[in-house]
């Protein structure tokens, strides 16, 4: 079958031989002799191609273009017209006809014209399916947790991200920022323009002003052309400054222009360009302690902080931990075609105690070595890290001197990650003792 299409006509005769000549065709018909009953079908199902006359005798054509638009935006629109006249094709087109023919006259155009609008129509099609697809994997929905706090920070997210507002996205490194600043830009209106995001601490200042900023053929040695930078790359749609707590005065000097103005100077240039960008901002610090400081400028930090989100760290959000490690487990055993294990409770309640200082990132990266280094079908506390393996699921009873020491030990070597010397130097004891204590507290 070529594809599906819609009749919408008052003139029954007219209807039935254009019916007629389209499904000789291959295509697959409908027939509707009013705007009201074409609208429905079109809820109903999905059409290539609408024929639509302009006089109806509930609705003009050319109007009623837009709503058939609305409903189904792939589906493309031919408009018939007894008199056609230069203004309504004008009008037609503007509100999104593919094309617009006289009765009679054109008939031989008809069939050409359809198969054009169809192919059209198709290629919207998969590109509608793959804008939904790609909006998908971006949305909030894919953020996994269930804790109170990240679904405050989420609630948070999906307001903001209908406005074109300033955000700062706060949390200590590997909480989810980038995460978080792609979704609420695929949750705007923006959705369909370019995301760009930044590391503001990978770059030296004058690299990092080229790469936001674009600059002139001539700016400094090797510039042998115009450049765009970043922030034109992202015009109509969002760019993320990760670590922006990193960002040199100068720098953030000019960024403050292009957020109260829409505009910058180029490197070497003499002109401003205007862009329409929304900018979403990540630290890991304190910057409102930093204005107090002088490290950060305090009007760029309230120009950012229009609205703040807190992202909190995973050793606050326990219960999140199991569903996050399922999650990694099973995308990175499909990676290299393995079976997912399962975790042991004892493996998960190692988990759970575990403080996470790299946060969801670190979990990630522990739950790629899991699947990379074993091939058992159940996870125990044996199969993690040392850091992790030898903690404590229990804090020490207040009085028992053996529990108290075996707990700071842990904590040493936690914090040495396993480097025992160090440990040892913490902890203001012999290597000697330590290897005992080990030995005594079958921590090794």
């Amino acid at each position: 079958m070529q594809g599906t299409i819609l009749i919408i006509d008052d003139e029954e005769k007219l209807r039935g031989l254009l019916a007629k000549i389209v499904s000789l065709e291959g295509f697959k018909v409908i027939e509707t002799a009013n705007a009201k009953a074409g609208l429905k079908k079109l809820e109903e199902e999905e059409f290539n191609v609408v024929i639509c006359d302009v006089k109806l005798p509930d609705a003009n054509g050319i109007d009623l273009t837009k709503k058939i638009k609305e409903i189904s935006p792939a589906t493309e629109v031919i408009m018939l017209t007894a008199y056609g006249t230069i203004a309504d094709g004008v009008k037609a087109i503007k509100n999104g006809a593919f094309d617009y023919i006289t009765k009679g006259d054109d008939n031989d155009k008809i069939l050409p014209l359809l198969y054009r609008a169809t192919d059209k129509s198709v290629l919207q099609q998969r590109l509608y399916t793959l804008e939904k697809k790609v909006n998908k994997q971006h949305s909030f929905d894919t953020i996994i947790g269930s804790s109170k706090q990240l679904q405050e920070a989420i609630i948070l997210g999906k307001k903001v991200a209908t406005t074109d507002a300033t955000v700062l996205l706060l949390g200590e490194t590997g909480t989810g920022k980038e995460v978080f600043a792609e979704a609420i830009h695929y949750g705007s209106s923006r959705r369909n323009k370019n995301y760009v995001a930044v590391n503001c601490s990978a770059l030296g200042k004058d690299i990092l002003e080229s790469e936001l900023f674009g600059h002139k053929a001539g700016a400094y040695t090797g510039a042998q052309k115009d450049t765009k930078g970043l922030f034109e790359e992202a015009n109509g749609g969002t760019i993320f400054l990760d670590e922006i707590g990193e960002m040199n005065p100068d720098l953030q000097a000019k960024l403050l222009r292009v957020l109260e103005t829409n505009e910058f100077i180029k490197v070497g240039d003499s002109k401003p360009t205007r862009v329409d960008v929304r900018v979403i901002a990540a630290t890991n610090r304190d910057l409102l302690k930093e204005t107090e400081n002088g490290q950060f400028r305090s009007d760029l930090y309230y120009r950012l902080a229009v609205f703040q989100i807190l992202l909190p760290p995973l050793r606050e959000r326990p219960k999140d931990i199991e569903p996050l490690a399922k999650h990694f487990l099973t995308l990175f055993a499909a990676k290299v075609n393995k079976s997912v294990p399962e975790m042991s409770p004892e493996f998960i309640e190692k988990l759970k105690t575990y403080s996470w200082k790299g946060n969801v990132r670190e979990l990630k990266n522990i739950m790629e070595r899991m699947v990379i280094l074993f091939d058992s079908s159940i996870l125990t506390p044996d199969n993690l890290p040392f850091e992790i393996r030898n903690l404590s699921t229990s804090s020490p009873t207040p009085f028992n001197l053996a529990e108290i020491e075996k707990y700071h030990i842990q904590k040493a070597l936690e914090h040495t990650q396993g480097n025992k010397t160090e440990a040892a130097h913490l902890l203001h004891i012999g290597l000697t003792t330590l290897y005992r204590k080990l030995e005594e507290y079958k921590l090794s």
